[in-house]
C-alpha cells in the first residue's frame, strides 16, 4: 500500500524491517516498540513496515499483533521529514512534526494510550516517579545509552554470530548484571525498609524454633539461593494492583519505628530501576528474550554468570499483561534455570565490569588552582586566544514589524531578557543570512522552543528549516508558534542528535550545552554544512565515548585533560555580577576552549572564526563559531539521500 493511499488520521508510525541470511526479520528496536504497544493495547497509530530491501513482510506475521493497523512501504516511498531520521519514528497528521529514536517513540505511545483512555494507569505508571524514565538523552544518560543502544547493540551483535561467544558475555550484559543486585532507592522507602527489618526479624525468631528444618531445606538444589527480596516483590505486585497480594501493614512496631534511617536494611531490586515494572523493563525484555534463549540454546554454561539477570526476567513474567503482550508478539516466555553448577575458571569475572566503569569514570576529575599557569603554558607555545571581527555588529532584524509569534516574548520570558535574546538572535541571523541560499535546509539543533528556528524560517522562506529538541513540552510549544503564524517551510523533530541522519546546509544552534556544541559540530561537519553556533556550559565538557578533550592536536599536544578541564571550568565565570578581571579571564578561557574547537574543524577543510556577539553584554555567553567549507554545501536535490 502507498503511503499517500493512507488516510491521515490517526499518527504514523514507522518501523524497520532488515534482512538476516536473505530472511526478513524484526531488529530489536522494532520487536520492542511492538511489544509495547501490545502491552498498552494502543490502537492510536497507522503502523508502517520499512522495507529495506524486496522483503517478504508476509514471513513477519506471527510477530506482529493481530489488532494493529499494518502496512508495507518502501524506502524511497517515506516522507522526507522521516527519511532523515532513525527508525523507530513517529509523524503527526500534519506531516511536520516527528518523534525518533526508541525512547522518544515509547514514552510518547504511552502517552497516547493514557490519553485515549485514562483508566489506564498501568501504562501510565510505566514512565515512573515523576514521569521520567529514560526522558534523560542517551547522550547525556549513562542509564538510558545502555537501555536503548548498549544492550540492544550488544544482542544483536551476539545473534548474529551466536556460537563464537562462548563465556565472553558484552560488558553492556554484565553492567545490568551488576546493577541489580545494587541497593534499590525509591521515593519514600523508609517505610518499606522498616518493615523489611521486621519481617527479618520475625524471621530470625522463627528459623531460631525451627533450627535443622531449615538447614534441610536451604540444602536443597536450586537455581536462586533462598528468596531474601519477598517483601519488595509484594510492594511491587501490590502497585500493579494484583488482587492476590496481601497489602503491605500499615504500622511497625515501635522497637522498628525507633531505628535509625541509617541502619535499616537495603531493598534489593525486582525490576530493572528496582521495585516498579518501568519503560526500562519493557525495553530489556525483548533483548533479553532473544539473548538467554540464544545461550540456552548454544552455551547453557553462561546462564551461571546471570543469576540476578535470570530472576529478573522470571520477575517480570509475573507481570499482568506481559505474557500476552508478549503472546501477540510471538515471544514465548518461559523460566530457565542455571546450571547447578557453581562459578567455573572460565566465568568472566566482575572485574571487567569495573575496568569498564573505572574508564567511565575517568572524566570526573577533581580542580586544583586557577588557569593562569594553563594559560602561560598555552601563550608560550604561541596559542592564544583570537576574536575575529563581527562583519555586521549593527544589524537588526525588523523587530516592531514582525509578527508577534516570533517575539521571543511569545518563549514566556521577562521583558529585560527579552530584549537580550533579540539581541542574541540578532547575532545569529545575521550569520545564517550570509551564508543560507535559496533551496538550503537549515537545522536548529538544540532549539528549545524555537526562537531561532522560527525567525529563520520566516525570514527565509525560500529555505526549509528543520528545528531539533529532545524536550516535547518545548517542540510543542515551537509548533504552536508557528501554527499562529502559518509557516509552511519548517518542520519538527523531537529526538537525540544521534538520531538525525538527513542532509542539510547550515546548522545553527544558540548556547549549546557542553558537549552538545561538540556535537552539533560534528553532525555539520559529517554532513559538510557550514555552521553558526553559540557554545554554552563550558563546565560541563568532559569526555564522553564519543568525544576527547582537547579537540585538535596542536592542543593535545601541549595540555592534558585535565588541563584542559580547568579551561572549561573558568571558562563559566564570566557572569555580570563578577569582577571585572575575573569576567575578563573568563572570557579568555572560552577564546581558548572554542579556538580549540574550530582547529579541530579546520582540519576537515573548514575555515572558521571565533568572534564576540554584538552587544557583549546580551549575554554572557556571548561567542560565536562561524565556520563555512572549502567546497560550498551542495542544494537539497529533489530525491535526497537517505541515511540508515
Amino acid at each position: 500500500m502507498k503511503h499517500t493511499d493512507v488516510k491521515r488520521h490517526r499518527q504514523s508510525l514507522y518501523l524497520e524491517v532488515c534482512s538476516r541470511n536473505e530472511e526478513a526479520r524484526l531488529p530489536l528496536h522494532t520487536s520492542t516498540v511492538l511489544f509495547l504497544l501490545s502491552y498498552c493495547e494502543c490502537k492510536s497509530f497507522q503502523v508502517f513496515l520499512v522495507l529495506t530491501e524486496p522483503n517478504n513482510s508476509q514471513l513477519l506475521r506471527d510477530q506482529l499483533p493481530e489488532f494493529l493497523d499494518i502496512s508495507d512501504i518502501q524506502l524511497e516511498d517515506l516522507p522526507q521529514l522521516v527519511r532523515g531520521c532513525r527508525l523507530p519514528a513517529i509523524l503527526d497528521q500534519t506531516g511536520m512534526f516527528c518523534r525518533a529514536g526508541l525512547a522518544v517513540v515509547l514514552r510518547h505511545i504511552i502517552n497516547e494510550t493514557t490519553q485515549a483512555d485514562p483508566s489506564r494507569t498501568d501504562a501510565l505508571a510505566l514512565l515512573g516517579f515523576k514521569k521520567t524514565c529514560l526522558k534523560a538523552c542517551a547522550e547525556v544518560s549513562q542509564w538510558t545509552r545502555q537501555c536503548e543502544i548498549g544492550i540492544p547493540s550488544a544482542v544483536e551483535g551476539h545473534l548474529q554470530n551466536p556460537t563464537n561467544q562462548h563465556l565472553q558475555l558484552p560488558h553492556s550484559i554484565l553492567h545490568l548484571e551488576k546493577k541489580l543486585g545494587e541497593p534499590v532507592k525509591v521515593h519514600n522507602d523508609d517505610k518499606i525498609r522498616r518493615q523489611k527489618l521486621q519481617q527479618q526479624r520475625e524471621k530470625k525468631n522463627s528459623e531460631s524454633s525451627e533450627g535443622q528444618a531449615n538447614q534441610e531445606a536451604e540444602a536443597q538444589p536450586g537455581p536462586f539461593p533462598e528468596a531474601s527480596d519477598r517483601l519488595e516483590v509484594s510492594a511491587a505486585l501490590a502497585k500493579m494492583s494484583v488482587g492476590a497480594v496481601p497489602a503491605l501493614s500499615t504500622r511497625e512496631k515501635s522497637e522498628i519505628r525507633k531505628v535509625k534511617t541509617t541502619d535499616l536494611p537495603h531493598l534489593e531490586h525486582v525490576f530493572a530501576e528496582g521495585l516498579y515494572f518501568t519503560l526500562t523493563d519493557v525495553v530489556l525484555l525483548p533483548c533479553i528474550y532473544q539473548y538467554l534463549r540464544s545461550l540456552h540454546t548454544h552455551t547453557t554454561s553462561a546462564l551461571v554468570q546471570l543469576p540476578l539477570l535470570l530472576r529478573w526476567y522470571s520477575r517480570v513474567q509475573e507481570v499482568p499483561g506481559v505474557l500476552r503482550a508478549a503472546k501477540s508478539c510471538g515471544m514465548t516466555l518461559s523460566t530457565l534455570q542455571a546450571p547447578s553448577s557453581r562459578l567455573s575458571e572460565e566465568a568472566v569475572p566482575s572485574s571487567q565490569v569495573e575496568e569498564q566503569e573505572n574508564l567511565e569514570t575517568t572524566t570526573q576529575l577533581p580542580f586544583v588552582g586557577g588557569p593562569r599557569p594553563t594559560m602561560t603554558k598555552l601563550q608560550e607555545n604561541g596559542i592564544e586566544a583570537v576574536f575575529s571581527p563581527h562583519p555586521c555588529p549593527d544589524w537588526t532584524l525588523p523587530w516592531d514589524n514582525l509578527p508577534a509569534a516570533i517575539n521571543p516574548t511569545e518563549g514566556k520570558m521577562s521583558d529585560v531578557r527579552a530584549v537580550r535574546k533579540r539581541q542574541q538572535l540578532n547575532n545569529l541571523i545575521a550569520m545564517v543570512m550570509e551564508i543560507a541560499r535559496p533551496g538550503y535546509t537549515i537545522v536548529d539543533f538544540c532549539s528549545g522552543g524555537g526562537h531561532v528556528g522560527i525567525v529563520l524560517a520566516h525570514t527565509l522562506p525560500d529555505c526549509q528549516v528543520i528545528l531539533i529538541e529532545n524536550k516535547e513540552e518545548s517542540l510543542v510549544r515551537a509548533k504552536s508558534r508557528c501554527d499562529e503564524l502559518g509557516v509552511a517551510n519548517i518542520g519538527f523533530i523531537q529526538a537525540n542528535l544521534d538520531y538525525f541522519t538527513g542532509p542539510f546546509q547550515v546548522g545553527v544552534a544558540l548556547h549549546a550545552c557542553g558537549v552538545a556544541t561538540d556535537m552539533v559540530l560534528e553532525h555539520c561537519v559529517q554532513a559538510g554544512a557550514a555552521f553558526v553556533i553559540s557554545p554554552c556550559c563550558y563546565g560541563f565538557v568532559q569526555n564522553t565515548i564519543k568525544f576527547t578533550f582537547p579537540r585538535s592536536q596542536k592542543f593535545c599536544e601541549t595540555l592534558t585533560y585535565k588541563e584542559h578541564m580547568i579551561l572549561c571550568r573558568f571558562a563559566d565565570q564570566t557572569a555580570v555580577q563578577l569582577p571585572p578581571e575575573r569576567r575578563h579571564i573568563g572570557k579568555q578561557c572560552m577564546g581558548l576552549v572554542d579556538l580549540d574547537r574550530s582547529w579541530a574543524a579546520e582540519t576537515h577543510g573548514y575555515s572558521v572564526q571565533v568572534m564576540t556577539m554584538e552587544p557583549e553584554s546580551c549575554t554572557p555567553k556571548n561567542n560565536m563559531l562561524v565556520g563555512t567549507p572549502e567546497r560550498p554545501p551542495q542544494k537539497n536535490q529533489k530525491e535526497a539521500p537517505v541515511y540508515n
